[in-house]
């Protein structure tokens, strides 16, 4: 992580994201992106649609940045897939002061912002101008595409420019909307967005995007599907603050002719052709992320099959050949101490955005909350358990049948602060869930089963898996040791979301202004999300 590693680092590399958004024009100059100089005519585009479609590989390229890898690193890595549980660096980035523990850097932070503002809002709003209503399936692709990569950024945020994206007030700043305003402006995107693309689907038109579809090379259906696996995902993540409108998309969803996600051939993962995979060299050429401690603790629990498929052994001669994992946020005082804990296992070309395996335990919770369609909560939990182990080529009968296994206590050899090790079973901190099934159990211990093996699941997408432990405190996470955040941030109720976009504080000082008083609480890290109420 050449980029980010000392202290000194941050204020250049801040300055490099500022540089790279007022070059790129962020969201003020828009119509930079989307005014073509030369013109485009129906029968430019008719010709082989690049115009239309190279914009949109661009946008899938972007979602999650596959190169270079210290943009995705920051993008999400340092976010998401610490706080999800799911990974923890061995590194002390600016002598252990960062993200981990919980000193928000504002310089790694802004990233994700401008990746999306940069890289998705841009292109797809030039598609918007150029296909005009000529071209309805790359709309209703690009649509599908914006609320995919749209939705991620606020769940980061929170407020997001999004309905107002290139509207410039009087004062010259831009207006955000507030995050549920957002959430109602992605459920309006895929209603039309599947609304076109449903009938091409089931009348076997002409792939048109075929050319520049980096997942399902143009397939209307999957597409669809795709869409209302996602619909699904956001009517659930508001479940809890507008259940009214979470059961009606949610609904909507299910009740598609075409379906959602079911099978692993469905999953939304974007090719990347010979470019490395970014994971493979933030893990094994920067050797700056490991296990995490969680991973560890429900992986060698629950005797999980899947444990060598997501991560090695360690190394270190104090736990050489276990699956041992570093917490997030704990005092490391040189990469040495951690550097050997258990390492990721590679990636291939693929770049995982969403699994049959996470449809199905989405209309598992669907079903607990009794939305019509969802089907049964157990098989459709089951489903989902079978599907995720079928995708690395393991049987997950014996598993779905354990009734007994829980997830382990954690302790660390080489922890050198008070406290690290006083994590025991049956505490707050550690969950005492099974596997099997009880359809005697609670509302909130079934959802806390769903959950967890969803958690165990989506596995690598830490940017998920974090929102849905934000939403339920599913699954039972370990909490920071060392907590730098001043006060900010609680160690007990862990972080909340991340701070606007240095990028936007800069460029867009009223915006942010007016986007924070949306927020019902300060511009922290420990002020909830909207949908976030537990």
């Amino acid at each position: 992580m050449k980029y980010i590693i000392n202290i000194k680092s941050i204020k250049p590399l801040g300055c490099l994201a500022v540089a790279a958004c007022l070059l790129a024009g962020c969201t003020k100059n828009f119509q930079d992106y989307n005014t073509n100089p030369f013109g485009v005519t129906n029968e430019d585009l008719n010709k082989d649609f690049r115009l239309l479609g190279e914009p949109l590989k661009q946008v899938q390229q972007a979602i999650y940045f596959a190169t270079p890898a210290w943009n995705t690193q920051l993008q999400q890595n340092l976010i998401g897939d610490v706080y999800s549980g799911y990974m923890t660096p061995p590194t002390p980035f600016a002598g252990n002061t960062n993200n981990m523990t919980y000193a928000l850097v504002d310089g790694w932070n802004t990233y994700p912002w401008d990746d999306a503002y940069n890289s998705v809002m841009a292109p797809v709003q030039g598609v918007f101008r150029n296909a005009g209503t000529d071209f309805p399936e790359f709309v209703a692709w690009a649509k599908i595409l914006k609320v995919e990569a749209m939705h991620r950024v606020s769940d980061i945020y929170g407020p997001v420019i999004y309905s107002k994206y290139g509207q410039i007030n009087a004062d010259g700043s831009i207006s955000y909307d507030s995050q549920q305003g957002a959430y109602n402006a992605f459920f309006t995107d895929l209603d039309e967005a599947i609304s076109v693309l449903t009938p091409l689907a089931q009348n076997a038109a002409a792939k048109t995007f075929s050319s520049f579809d980096l997942a399902y090379g143009g397939d209307y259906a999957k597409w669809v599907k795709f869409a209302n696996t996602l619909r699904l995902r956001l009517a659930i993540r508001i479940a809890y603050v507008d259940p009214v409108k979470a059961k009606s998309e949610g609904e909507a969803a299910l009740a598609n002719p075409i379906g959602l996600l079911t099978a692993n051939e469905d999953n939304l993962d974007i090719n990347i052709g010979t470019t490395t995979h970014p994971l493979n060299v933030i893990n094994n050429s920067w050797g700056d992320i490991r296990m995490g401690a969680p991973m560890e603790s429900y992986l060698n629990g629950y005797n999980d099959l899947r444990a060598s498929k997501y991560f090695v052994p360690a190394t270190d001669a104090v736990v050489a050949g276990q699956l041992k994992g570093i917490r997030c946020g704990v005092n490391i005082d040189a990469k040495g101490r951690y550097g050997n804990y258990s390492a990721l296992t590679n990636f291939n070309s693929l770049i995982q955005l969403m699994t049959a395996a996470e449809a199905w335990f989405l209309k598992s919770e669907a079903a607990l909350r009794g939305w019509s369609g969802a089907g049964d909560a157990k098989t459709n939990y089951e489903t989902g358990i079978t599907t995720s182990f079928a995708q690395f080529g393991l049987d997950a009968s014996a598993y779905i049948n354990n009734s007994v296994s829980k997830p382990e206590a954690y302790t660390d050899p080489k922890s050198i602060t008070a406290g690290e090790n006083d994590i025991l079973t049956g505490s707050p901190y550690l969950s005492t869930i099974t596997i099997k099934w009880d359809d005697g159990a609670s509302f909130e211990q079934k959802l806390e089963r769903v959950i967890t093996q969803k958690w165990l699941a989506m596995y690598p997408d830490g940017q998920e898996a974090w929102s849905e432990f934000r939403r339920t405190g599913y699954p039972k996470l370990f909490p920071v040791v060392v907590n730098n955040s001043g006060g900010a941030i609680s160690t007990t109720d862990f972080i909340k979301r991340i701070n606007f976009a240095q990028s936007e504080r800069n460029t867009n000082p009223n915006g942010v202004a007016a986007a924070t008083g949306m927020l019902g609480g300060p511009d922290t890290g420990g002020t909830p999300l909207w949908w976030d109420t537990h």
